[in-house]
């Protein structure tokens, strides 16, 4: 008989995690809220830089995923994993390390964001200092995850483990691969893909940012909490094996759907496409086995609030996992994709799946951290209703609004000119639909403080344990398989597990990436298309800075209704000077890719500084401060040698002429305002001069082209 050992699980790591997840909860969803807002009430925008929707948006995506959902996952990871392998964590110094360099990411993402430094890229857009610091705390994460698989005194690893184990080395991956980029300063940098390829990238990265952040995490808490809290087995064990061997294998080749009728070449879009939809099949028998294992216990789910979110948080990952299949299917996808039924999809998600399970697990699990009871499971309940409504309330009118958008940007009239050739008019009819949304919103924040209110008291009312005293059976270490479960095998062997996932999860992704590295018929060059110039270059990253590319698109799809209302469709080729790309995933406001020479300088220099002069009822924030700001052009230099050293074909020793022409260019398009009667001193020196040698850039190119055809 083994010999018994007593240790003790450390909770305070947990706890801190927990407290985290409900600080930045709020925080998160907060300013959620507030961009709701600002999209029914522009001046909520506050006319300075820093609140502005294109600026605190990314903060609020990565608020929600890495800080909210980020801490949870990390809440959840430390609390089971001790438990299903009898053991402490590898190292408190490691736990704390994690615990408190996460926090630091989080406050530095917090501060960079709303300052307009930003690396454009959508759940990745921290620059390159942030990036080797989320590396850095990731791997302190994983030495101190494996260092506890390894000393484990259970052999076996449970099923939600394997989910932990594909996790972390698929993020890994994702995030250098993600992240390659090139500094040039501190607080600056380019990437070094450019156009399709960077597309390509983004969105291998940005939809398995979902699948390996967002889902298979939440999974492998799932696996464990949901039999925890209905004190159940799992209902199949051999569901639970096929549903994460085909889950990581699958998941990693979906990316392309979110890049349907863009440039990317047709065969990496369909890739995409097919096994988006053999998603379904994992996705749900992974759904059936979470809500299976409540079998027999559904008088309890009626009575206890914990597993009443968990059943909606499940349900709503089934709804999410059939929606997006079906979202990837090119038909559908015509309808959807740059209208907010994609929000509302997303929001099933992160609100249904995500939130509500970690709301289950946070009452689940601080009562047994403090030894006590549940301050009110009435209280709990109300939560539970007030959430769920909200997600009804948010959802919903996004659907709404999603396919209103559609309707009217595709309808013609019978002579065949667009009903409604004016953007703006499908902006204004939805945003009964946005006051709906900012309504839901409202509903499941207030969910939210009721729970920490009720957390907290519970807190108080309790006694907690840092140090919770265990004991099991000192490990003993099976040779083979011989209980006669082929699985066995490779579930008592971690390091083995990590590397087929490895395997897994880099096949379908060098499938899909290595031929549009390779294959120059995939990007094929257009003789036309020239680098930006150095004012062009300065006016671009005032636009990303700006966050613009958050309501603008710069994809026209071969649609007759784009072609008519924008222009001619977009080619791969336009691109290969884009770094970052800016093709967006929302049209709040038009598509920009042919905006070049549609208006005069004056029209762009009024609807920057007051949009409503030039399209009354515009929900666009004002951006004055771009005609108050002197053009820092300090970088000039130093961009134009990074972009030559990543293949940018500017000529040798042009940066030393970069800046005379810079202000070259600044001077022509500052006198044609002089002569359309806005005129002040230092003109041709201001941030918004850039910006409009940008805009009028846009899509002229092809035009060169099209004109030497002719």
């Amino acid at each position: 008989m083994s010999q018994v050992e007593k240790f003790a699980y450390d909770n305070a790591i947990v706890r801190k995690f927990a407290i985290a997840t409900t600080f930045w909860g709020v925080i998160g969803m907060l300013v959620g809220l507030i961009l709701a807002f600002q999209l029914i009430f522009p001046d909520l925008n506050l006319g300075i830089p820093y609140t502005t929707f294109g600026r605190i948006r990314p903060l609020h995506t990565n608020a929600a995923i890495f800080a909210f959902v980020g801490n949870g996952i990390f809440m959840g990871v430390y609390y089971s994993l001790q438990r299903l392998l009898k053991t402490r964590m590898y190292s408190d110094l490691l736990s704390n390390l994690h615990f408190w360099g996460w926090q630091l990411i989080i406050v530095l993402a917090a501060l960079t964001l709303p300052l307009g430094i930003t690396s454009a890229h959508e759940y990745a857009e921290l620059e390159w200092p942030i990036d080797i610091l989320i590396a850095l705390v990731w791997v302190i994460f994983g030495i101190n995850m494996f260092g506890t698989i390894l000393k484990r005194r259970e052999e076996h690893l449970y099923v939600a483990i394997w989910f932990y184990i594909a996790t972390w080395v698929t993020v890994t991956m994702l995030h250098i691969g993600n992240n390659i980029e090139v500094p040039v300063s501190l607080w600056k940098s380019y990437p070094v893909f450019a156009g399709v390829q960077d597309a390509l990238v983004q969105w291998w990265y940005g939809h398995n940012a979902v699948a390996f952040f967002l889902t298979t995490p939440y999974l492998g808490l799932m696996y464990y909490f949901v039999p925890k809290a209905a004190n159940r087995p799992v209902y199949s064990y051999k569901l639970s094996i096929i549903h994460f061997w085909a889950l990581i294998f699958i998941y990693i080749w979906a990316g392309p759907h979110h890049l349907l009728y863009t440039a990317l070449p047709d065969w990496a879009q369909s890739l995409g496409t097919v096994f988006s939809v053999m998603l379904i099949a994992p996705s749900w028998g992974g759904m059936l086995n979470g809500l299976l294992t409540l079998r027999g216990a559904w008088d309890r789910v009626r009575q206890d609030p914990i597993l009443k979110f968990m059943v909606v948080a499940v349900t709503a990952y089934g709804m999410a996992t059939f929606e997006g299949p079906m979202l990837s299917v090119k038909s559908v996808n015509a309808i959807s994709h740059y209208t907010d039924w994609t929000i509302g999809h997303v929001h099933v998600g992160t609100l249904g799946w995500n939130g509500m399970l970690t709301f289950g697990v946070l009452y689940w699990l601080i009562p047994r951290l403090y030894r006590t009871k549940l301050y009110s499971v009435k209280l709990a309940n109300t939560h539970f209703w007030i959430a769920t409504l909200g997600i009804l309330f948010y959802v919903i009118p996004l659907y709404w609004a999603g396919w209103t958008q559609s309707l009217m940007w595709k309808q013609f009239l019978p002579d065949g000119l667009l009903k409604y050739p004016n953007f703006l008019d499908t902006v204004t009819q939805i945003l009964p639909m946005y006051a709906m949304r900012a309504f839901g919103g409202t509903l499941y924040l207030t969910g939210v403080l009721m729970m920490v209110y009720n957390l907290a008291r519970t807190m108080v009312e309790g006694s907690f344990v840092a140090n919770e005293a265990a004991e099991a059976p000192a490990r003993v270490r099976v040779a083979g398989h011989s209980d006669g479960y082929w699985h066995r095998w490779i579930e008592r062997r971690p390091i083995q597990m990590l590397l087929v996932s490895l395997v897994l999860v880099l096949i379908g992704g060098l499938v899909e990436i290595i031929p549009m590295f390779t294959i120059d018929s995939n990007v094929p060059r257009i003789e036309s298309v020239k680098p930006y110039t150095p004012l062009e270059l300065a006016g671009r990253d005032i636009y990303i800075r700006e966050g613009c590319l958050g309501c603008h698109s710069q994809m026209v799809r071969p649609f007759r209704s784009e072609v008519e209302r924008y222009g001619d469709y977009s080619k791969s080729g336009e691109f290969v000077y884009d770094r970052p790309f800016l093709w967006g995933s929302k049209r709040t406001g038009p598509d920009l890719h042919r905006v070049g020479g549609k208006y005069n300088h004056a029209w762009h220099f009024n609807h920057l500084v007051d949009p409503t002069s030039t399209s009354p009822g515009s929900i666009m924030p004002p951006y004055p401060w771009l005609a108050e700001n002197d053009l820092d052009y300090s970088l000039i230099k130093d961009k134009i040698r990074v972009l030559r050293s990543l293949g940018t074909p500017y000529e040798a020793g042009y940066e030393d002429i970069a800046e005379e022409d810079l202000k070259l260019q600044a001077k022509m398009i500052a006198d044609e305002l002089r002569q359309n009667g806005i005129d002040y001193e230092g003109l041709e020196n201001k941030e918004i001069i850039a910006v409009i040698a940008y805009l009028q850039r846009l899509g002229t190119d092809i035009k060169v082209q099209q004109q030497a055809e002719k």
